[in-house]
């Protein structure tokens, strides 16, 4: 009987909606201190990107389609996943071609775009953003606000740029871009600039 009541409640809970792909507003950038993320979790899961003399500052986490509130995922389509060698070449910007591959299953599928447009499209936001070389000239582990990595960013930026912390680290610059890769202001959701006035910052490795 609890089969059959159980059964029955799921005939009746509608499915949640699939998102479309191609449906949303606008992008966002996800930008990652190499070192940070490295201490945070690729030392663990020994990430090529973590090797010593790799050169990785501030890489690509993703390209991401986002709606005024919320955010598409994993959606629907008709494209052939992306080849070894299309991930691969991402690795100069993404670290490795692995985080290339995730970004492709969850993200760009509901860019609307096929895997290599995807690419140089997250390629050419890249590319838009200046990045302060200060940040590379560290030697040392430095602690911080996080407001200084916003403002090195505006500096050098429009605005629409938000800082994300982690377990005590600066995590991640956040930028929000137009669908035709234009600076625009981020959504309410997005927008979740560190507080910290002690932010731990790795130098470069």
């Amino acid at each position: 009987m609890k089969r059959l009541i159980a059964a029955l409640m799921m005939l009746a809970t509608p499915a949640a909606a699939q998102d479309t792909a191609g449906e949303f507003d606008y992008y966002v950038m996800a930008l990652s201190w190499s070192a940070n993320w490295c201490a945070l979790e690729g030392d663990n899961h020994q990430s090529p990107q973590c090797d010593d003399d790799t050169g990785n500052g501030w890489i690509l986490h993703g390209l991401w389609p986002q709606y005024e509130r919320g955010y598409p995922a994993n959606c629907r389509t008709t494209f052939r996943p992306p080849s070894r060698g299309q991930t691969g070449d991402m690795a100069d910007i993404m670290g490795t071609s692995g985080l290339a591959w995730h970004q492709w299953r969850k993200h760009g599928v509901c860019s609307g775009l096929d895997p290599a447009d995807y690419y140089a499209l997250s390629r050419e936001a890249y590319g838009r953003i200046t990045r302060d070389e200060v940040f590379r000239k560290l030697t040392k582990t430095v602690t911080l606000p996080a407001t200084l990595i916003e403002e090195a960013f505006v500096k050098a930026n429009p605005d629409g740029i938000t800082v994300t912390c982690k377990q005590g680290y600066v995590q991640e610059a956040r930028i929000c871009l137009t669908r035709d890769l234009e600076f625009r202001t981020c959504g309410r959701d997005v927008i979740r600039d560190c507080s910290l006035s002690n932010a731990q910052f790795d130098p470069m490795r």
